[in-house]
């Protein structure tokens, strides 16, 4: 709804007496309404437009990261200072001086954030085996970035009000004005979202404690607690050992056990079918039957394997894999490791292989498995396709960096 000039006089009037009132909405509200299409045409007097925009300008919190809006707000007001009955010599120099302090300010800010390469310092690769790597490099990724943009985008009016954070703010719980603490708005939560590398899966998967309600693609079984695990299958109403088939004297509804189901494929664009797959499996359950099947456990946790083989230079960095920042919203916990080296336990046909491809040479290899166990309390709990499961940072090795005092200055 288009601004008149009655509500525009109205609204100056109000932003007025928030600022002189020092009102911690003043800020927000103030720079949304100079940011309103044709503000210069609503009908406010210059010497009205100048005031708005000076007493703007002196509201930003005192970070340079704000100047940028600051310094807007500042030479707005000095082109408008000719047209005002204000205009004076000492007035027109100390808001020259002021847009100086503030450039210079900005500049310094701008200079010390910029952080340069060193020319001796090249880029790693790093180099992925995968059955879907159309997926799992591309597709996975952007679904991922999707995610966090969809569920943590912070509005306008948020961004707006960030700009005048403080610590002299009355308190206002219910005012949406002043309201800029969200997820979205803090940049270390942000950056691990949007920095990171997300393992997700195309189908759903559910953890339960519980046999009833699994998912519709299949089902795994298996007695799980610190120090121990062991893969079920249920046959003639009775669980009995998964490979070997032996009946076992264990009920249902053991607190130990731990029930993995899987769906189909649930993303419209996953095209890759095992090779080895069952002629009798519809397509879109073939992969997730797949996973399902190398499906194992670590104690309490389960283990989920895509198949997903990672190679790097271990001498430089190291791989550390944890759980996605969100995953206790789904009930689910992830465990966190750090892969500093390939290691040592597999078999020797498989230490060969480094030395059958030149890229491989001097690169170290590890699987990246989902280790995924129910939150304390939580008896089900399903993770959407599409949805971060765990995360992979690179990161420096140990050995490549020292962490000391600060020296003194020489």
């Amino acid at each position: 709804m288009p601004v008149t000039q009655d509500d525009a006089r109205a609204q100056y009037n109000y932003l007025m007496t928030l600022c002189i009132r020092r009102e911690e909405a003043f800020g927000p509200l103030a720079l949304a309404f100079l940011r309103e299409p044709g503000f210069d045409r609503l009908g406010l007097t210059a010497e009205e437009q100048f005031n708005l925009y000076m007493a703007t300008a002196n509201a930003f919190t005192a970070e340079p990261k704000r100047y940028a809006a600051k310094l807007e707000c500042l030479q707005k007001a000095r082109d408008i200072l000719p047209r005002t009955t204000f205009q004076d010599h000492e007035l027109t120099r100390h808001l020259h001086q002021t847009i100086q302090k503030t450039e210079a300010e900005l500049e310094i800010y701008t200079q010390a954030m910029k952080v340069a390469r060193p020319p001796s310092l090249a880029g790693q690769r790093l180099f992925v085996e995968t059955d879907a790597p159309e997926y799992f490099l591309d597709l996975a990724q952007k679904c991922a970035r999707d995610y966090y943009q969809t569920k943590y985008r912070v509005s306008t009016e948020t961004k707006t009000a960030q700009h005048f954070g403080g610590t002299h703010g009355r308190f206002a719980p219910d005012n949406p004005t002043v309201q800029n603490e969200y997820p979205g708005a803090c940049a270390p939560f942000m950056a691990a979202r949007a920095h990171g590398f997300h393992l997700l899966l195309p189908f759903d998967l559910k953890i339960s404690c519980k046999p009833d309600g699994p998912l519709d693609g299949g089902v795994r079984i298996f007695y799980a607690k610190l120090g121990y695990s062991y893969p079920l299958r249920y046959d003639m109403g009775k669980l009995c050992g998964y490979h070997d088939g032996q009946m076992l004297d264990v009920a249902l509804d053991d607190p130990h056990l731990l029930f993995v189901s899987v769906s189909a494929v649930k993303e419209p664009d996953f095209r890759f079918l095992p090779p080895d797959r069952e002629p009798d499996v519809p397509d879109n359950l073939a992969y997730p039957l797949a996973v399902l099947k190398t499906v194992g456990s670590l104690g309490p946790f389960i283990q989920i394997s895509c198949k997903f083989k990672i190679w790097f230079d271990a001498s430089i960095i190291s791989l550390l894999i944890q759980g996605a920042p969100d995953l206790e919203e789904y009930g689910l916990r992830g465990a966190t490791g750090l892969m500093t080296r390939t290691y040592a336990s597999d078999r020797v046909e498989a230490y060969a292989e480094s030395s059958r491809q030149p890229w491989q040479e001097g690169l170290s290899y590890n699987f990246i498995n989902l280790h995924l166990g129910l939150l304390p309390g939580i008896e089900s709990a399903t993770i959407p396709f599409n949805t971060p499961i765990f995360t992979l940072y690179p990161v420096l090795n140990r050995q490549t960096y020292t962490m000391q005092e600060r020296p003194e200055a020489l």
